[in-house]
């Protein structure tokens, strides 16, 4: 075994939800160029095979499809399961991105925004596991186990609503769920882990992204000085899908510069002074 075959996801088949754009576009890149077949699912399946047929002229080891799939209702998840059915008969890695946020002032938060965003965000990233436990059953074994990945955020992990409070509260949610679906599934050899990501580039976070002069600034507020890249991303993802991530399940895997340790003003130092 060398270093790099601990990353290596030849002949795996992954499914990657909200895989067109932002956190999924670097996921669906990252396991494509690690060797894996990877079908990319979002509500605009369009702009999924316009994904797929970028990342299959990269000449990376690995290839890439593209189609429509929505996670936001119970008939959207049915279709989605049948439609990766009808493409393979095991699924190895499971990346769970597809998620929606709202956000506004703590006085005027609307009361639907809650539903929206969780239903997309908690129950569809529940069912879409649900249904396609027997494709990933097909896939494991107890040294190779079906991977889930499914995206959180820091802001799901430290008292921050920043306006966002329904997608704050669906990825805690997100995280408990990873923890109880990795302590029910490991029986059935599929880890379950999650990725907390801080700011990174995205349709999501075009409003503080968009240009470089917004990404300084909110770089700047980062303990580590800047937004994610597509490394930061890719390197977790690897290593929780491939050989070296085989042993690990239940883990909230940070992504977010050190936000995720922020714990408020060093108080007694100004005490001191």
């Amino acid at each position: 075994m060398t270093p790099l075959s601990l990353f290596d996801l030849t002949g795996k088949t992954a499914l990657v939800t909200g895989g067109a754009t932002g956190i999924g576009r670097m996921a669906a890149e990252a396991l494509v160029l690690g060797g894996a077949h990877v079908m990319i699912a979002s509500r605009k399946g369009e702009a999924c095979a316009e994904a797929a047929e970028a990342l299959n002229a990269l000449d990376a080891p690995g290839s890439a499809e593209g189609f429509g799939g929505d996670v936001g209702s119970q008939i959207g998840v049915n279709a989605l399961v049948e439609a990766v059915g009808a493409r393979c008969g095991r699924l190895h890695i499971l990346m769970n991105n597809a998620g929606r946020s709202w956000g506004e002032p703590l006085d005027v938060f609307p009361y639907h925004a809650w539903e929206k965003v969780l239903t997309l965000n908690v129950t569809g990233l529940f069912a879409l596991t649900q249904g396609l436990l027997p494709l990933m059953e097909a896939a494991a074994s107890s040294e190779d186990p079906a991977r889930v990945v499914n995206v959180g955020s820091v802001m799901g992990e430290i008292p921050m609503g920043d306006g966002a409070y329904s997608y704050s509260a669906s990825k805690a949610a997100v995280h408990h769920l990873t923890r109880i679906l990795a302590k029910e599934l490991a029986p059935r050899r599929i880890t379950v882990n999650a990725l907390a990501p801080g700011p990174f580039v995205s349709r999501m976070t075009a409003f503080a992204t968009a240009d470089e002069e917004t990404r300084a600034k909110v770089g700047a507020q980062v303990p580590l000085g800047r937004v994610g890249r597509f490394e930061d991303i890719a390197g977790a993802l690897l290593y929780l899908c491939g050989k070296g991530g085989a042993y690990v399940t239940g883990a909230i895997l940070p992504l977010s510069g050190g936000i995720n340790v922020e714990t408020g003003p060093p108080i007694f130092q100004e005490a001191e002074a």
